[in-house]
């Protein structure tokens, strides 16, 4: 038996999850784990990675160590995106990670990233024609896929935690506010010349901010599990809805908002912009969202290179 351990060191979170693998390939998930660090706070336009979140970071690692240390027969797969890829203290962050935890964080590109994203949706979800838009807290990644294909991909350089310390109120969102950052947003999505190839095709959600449009809205109509939206499908004027609302509230009533939790409550109207824009320009009448992504692809990508391994030998 195998132990695969990913972790995702995203912008305003870190992510692990610990899944069993046996002979045959046959794999179980046995932890899920994810923790608030918000490193991407402050990073300005020096794009430095700050004392506090740092510290912060490191917290929720050793925590996650004391977990996947006693495990036998262990492999471990750590990335880190879009905070970590950006900052100009990448190297010190990095080594102090591998001196004080023996872990190795392994930087990937936005189009490695887009690309697990991928392998995540297709292994999990009946999907042939679509967008997959991961809006995360530094970046967002965008996957066309034709024919269960991969077709094109681009990550963009804005997300929930960049968008709302750059445009909006943690506050209430002024209306000049919104407007400044959704200009900036749809000014990034018409230099990206494919997009339109995605025209009238259904989008696939993933990322905190998105799935949780998801839960308020699972949570608005009674259902028993909020947190399990993993194919769970929204209409284009039930995202406009939410957001108006959403728009409507002070930083207090949005930690009211059940569904959306208190820690997100600051970032997500600048998290909901991108897929809300998205539906407007490609006239998308419908969102599914998706739990499997970056940590997903991971394994299905590891589980690949297991049977090609087995098959040369065979």
């Amino acid at each position: 038996m195998k132990n695969l351990v990913v972790i995702d060191l995203g912008s305003n979170s870190v992510r692990m999850t610990v899944t069993e693998i046996d002979a045959h390939g046959h794999f179980k998930t046995v932890h899920e784990l994810k923790r608030y660090v918000r490193l991407s706070e402050n990073m300005g336009t020096e794009k430095v990675l700050q004392a506090a979140s740092i510290d912060r970071t490191m917290e929720a690692l050793t925590e996650f160590k004391a977990i996947y240390d006693p495990l036998k027969n262990r492999k471990i797969i750590a990335v880190a995106t879009a905070a970590v890829r950006l900052a100009k203290n990448q190297k010190a962050f990095l080594k102090r990670v591998k001196e004080e935890l023996d872990l190795t964080l392994t930087v990937i590109s936005g189009a490695a990233e887009a690309r697990y994203d991928y392998l995540g949706v297709v292994n999990t979800l009946p999907m042939v024609n679509g967008l997959i838009v991961d809006t995360g807290g530094g970046s967002s990644e965008l996957v066309l896929v034709q024919n269960q294909q991969l077709k094109h991909v681009v990550s963009i350089p804005l997300g929930s935690v960049t968008l709302s310390q750059n445009y909006l109120e943690s506050d209430k969102v002024a209306a000049d506010s919104l407007f400044s950052a959704m200009t900036f947003v749809n000014n990034v999505f018409n230099d990206i010349w494919w997009l339109r190839e995605a025209t009238n095709l259904p989008i696939i959600g993933l990322g905190g901010a998105n799935r949780t449009l998801a839960k308020i809205n699972r949570r608005k109509k009674n259902f028993l599990n909020v947190e399990d939206v993993h194919g769970y499908k929204l209409t284009a004027a039930d995202c406009y809805a939410t957001l108006t609302n959403l728009l409507g509230l002070d930083l207090a009533g949005r930690k009211k908002v059940p569904g959306l939790s208190k820690e997100r409550a600051d970032i997500i109207i600048g998290g909901l912009i991108p897929v809300i824009l998205l539906m407007r320009l490609l006239d998308s009448q419908q969102i599914t969202f998706s739990n499997a992504g970056l940590r997903d692809g991971i394994l299905h990508d590891y589980l690949n290179q297991l049977e090609m391994v087995e098959t040369k030998q065979g």
